[in-house]
């Protein structure tokens, strides 16, 4: 339960998901919801990429005792970075194009109803991922400014590659759909270059790293069925084949579960990997859906890193006895 929380700002992107003419109603509805709780809360549109952080840190330093985040992954991950070591909560009202978290924690799409589980959710302190680039990636003890953060999931080659290749403008217009238009595309141009992966226990040359956070990835499809939000891990899905018929044949695999079958698919599990090219071809990197940098990157678990406003009915699930 949110015991003592008595005022809130609601970070939105006004065109996530297309921006939808019924978002300020459903906001507005929110509102008095959380109200009759006894959560007063303040509305704050973005206006550019990057704004939602700056909003959580201005928010935060004037006070506001729970940071709602209303959009889809990307505006979360500008959120989380924008407090790091924060101790007030963030809650999620899904509107975006894709919603991981909302998939992982079953929190419904409709803002309203999401708004409804908020006041009786539970604060969790959780891990985040961070990504760190370059020389720095190697450094010890680096200080955060230096890392960017990521809540559900990130990955490095085939994914990295329609991510830094989509259009901002085509996916405001077509939502999920930009995201398969683009992909059809790579599968025609992209080379699917090898990079090296490697872990303490593992070296490999792969195509595409998934680091999973949580079991859901992008649209329908469950990938890193192994990942859990609630430990200090990450699982890594390993794909090996430079082919791109065998990516096609992939996802009927991942579509009926059957990923961990194939012999050039693995999965480790890991608190960090590093991620290094072998060939002249650029590879790269994506956070929570969002374009990150090009190898080489390191991926790391940093504990203890944001608390996470769970819904009730999800946290009594994790709990119950198995």
């Amino acid at each position: 339960m949110l015991d003592g929380i008595k005022t809130a700002s609601i970070i939105f992107n006004p065109v996530s998901g297309g921006g939808k003419s019924s978002r300020l109603r459903h906001l507005e509805e929110a509102r008095k919801i959380l109200a009759a709780s006894g959560i007063e809360a303040d509305l704050r549109p973005t206006s550019a990429p990057g704004h939602a952080g700056e909003i959580a840190a201005r928010a935060i330093s004037e006070g506001t005792q729970l940071i709602i985040a209303c959009g889809g992954d990307g505006t979360l991950n500008e959120i989380v970075n924008g407090m790091p070591g924060s101790k007030v909560p963030v809650a999620l009202l899904p509107a975006g194009t894709a919603n991981i978290l909302a998939k992982e924690l079953r929190i419904p799409w409709n803002i309203p109803r999401a708004a409804a589980l908020i006041p009786r959710g539970i604060p969790t302190r959780i891990a985040l991922g961070a990504i760190t680039s370059g020389a720095a990636s190697v450094a010890p003890n680096l200080p955060n400014e230096s890392r960017r953060y990521f809540l559900v999931v990130a990955g490095a080659g085939a994914d990295g590659a329609l991510v830094h290749a989509l259009n901002p403008s085509v996916k405001q217009r077509t939502g999920v759909l930009a995201y398969w238009m683009e992909g059809l595309k790579q599968l025609v141009q992209y080379k699917f270059p090898q990079f090296r992966v490697t872990t303490s226990e593992k070296e490999i040359l792969a195509t595409l790293v998934i680091v999973g956070r949580t079991k859901h990835y992008g649209g329908p499809f469950r990938i890193t069925t192994g990942a859990d939000l609630f430990t200090n891990e990450f699982e890594l899905a390993l794909f090996c084949s430079q082919s791109a018929l065998r990516y096609l044949l992939y996802l009927p695999a991942c579509w009926m579960g059957r990923l961990h079958r194939l012999k050039d698919v693995h999965f480790v599990k890991t608190n960090s990997l590093r991620c290094e090219g072998v060939g002249a071809s650029p590879v790269y990197a994506q956070v929570d859906g969002e374009a990150s940098e090009s190898l080489p990157v390191t991926f790391s678990i940093v504990p203890d890193a944001l608390t996470l406003v769970v819904p009730e009915h999800f946290s009594a699930q994790q709990n119950a006895p198995k």
